[in-house]
């Protein structure tokens, strides 16, 4: 199988070991890998935020470099941007009356998967890392693309010790622009999740999520309030068991 990675602009401008690590994941996995140099943003700040044809324009140009990649699966290492062409980019485009995009981004959407739920039907050769982690579902996977087991499962397979919390499945407030238009609210939202995760017992060593943004929102607000954290993307802990 050859998979064109979707690399996001969380990973690519603030977490890029995640992208090496998704690579990484992907080849153990047996597939081949590109990377279109000609991707972007997949438009979801502008779409959130109103702003339908400037999320068009920004959005047509990732659909083009990854329809033309011509991979047999696209796999997003990040639920919010996996739901973005998954289920809201036909959506954006109908609205624009932009049709042909629309059907394009159906077509694209059918073969494009977040990571984990892409690697949890594929053999990985994982050894037992023994590590106490607590695992952060993010909204848009849980609630838009409804996966809850495939991440669990990964981390299972190496050997992971979960650690349960009563705010796994919580909004963790970041939101993307969210967090910019009601501070206040967001900041809440974080001091709330991480309230529970201190609660915790026994203390996992790191908080591990799937998407790079959530995790950066929860590490910020632990380290302003004094109580930093360790967050990991769920590909670089996966990535860490290869052999």
């Amino acid at each position: 199988m050859r998979v064109t990675l979707f690399v996001t602009c969380v990973v690519d401008l603030f977490e890029p070991d995640v992208g090496v690590a998704t690579v990484r994941l992907l080849r153990a996995s047996g597939a081949s890998v590109s990377c279109p140099s000609g991707q972007t943003c997949c438009g979801q700040p502008a779409w959130n935020s109103g702003f339908h044809e400037d999320a068009a324009r920004v959005a047509r140009t990732t659909l083009d470099a990854l329809d033309a990649d011509g991979g047999d699966a696209v796999v997003v290492p990040a639920g919010s941007c996996a739901t973005m062409v998954k289920v809201f980019w036909p959506e954006l485009f109908e609205l624009v009356g932009d049709h042909d995009a629309a059907q394009r981004a159906r077509t694209l959407g059918a073969r494009t998967h977040e990571l984990t739920a892409f690697l949890a039907d594929r053999p990985l050769p994982l050894r037992s890392l023994g590590q106490r982690v607590a695992y952060h579902h993010s909204c848009h996977m849980l609630r838009e693309l409804h996966e809850h087991d495939q991440p669990e499962q990964l981390l299972d397979a190496a050997g992971c010790e979960r650690v349960p919390w009563e705010a796994d499945t919580r909004c963790c407030g970041f939101g993307g622009l969210f967090s910019f238009k009601l501070p206040e609210v967001s900041e809440a939202m974080a001091d709330d999740k991480l309230s529970s995760l201190a609660a915790a017992d026994p203390q996992p060593a790191i908080v591990v999520g799937a998407d790079g943004s959530c995790l950066l929102h929860l590490r910020a607000r632990s380290e302003h309030e004094g109580r930093p954290i360790v967050t990991r993307h769920i590909a670089e802990v996966i990535a860490d068991a290869l052999p």
